[in-house]
């Protein structure tokens, strides 16, 4: 265990952010689960922006990478588009 008061903080404010990533990460892959399961049309549609504002955050938080957030968004984009 780390023995310097700098230290000690670090390990303080490394825990409360991981637990902050792993919420706002679980909470859009629900988001992003819940609108797959969707099957209206005009509801999806409505649901879509915030589910690409929640993507958009976790990529300019580094949680997830850009890449990844805009494939996401793309494959969301292409379900929506299809029903």
């Amino acid at each position: 265990m780390a023995n310097h008061k700098s230290a000690l903080k670090r390990v303080r404010q490394n825990h409360v952010r991981r637990l902050r990533n792993k919420y706002y990460h679980k909470s859009t892959r629900t988001a992003i689960k819940e609108l797959r399961e969707e099957t209206e049309k005009n509801v999806a549609v409505e649901k879509l922006p915030s589910v690409f504002s929640q993507i958009d955050k976790l990529a300019k938080r580094n949680i997830i990478h850009k890449n990844k957030a805009a494939n996401l968004k793309s494959k969301l984009s292409k379900h929506v588009n299809a029903l």
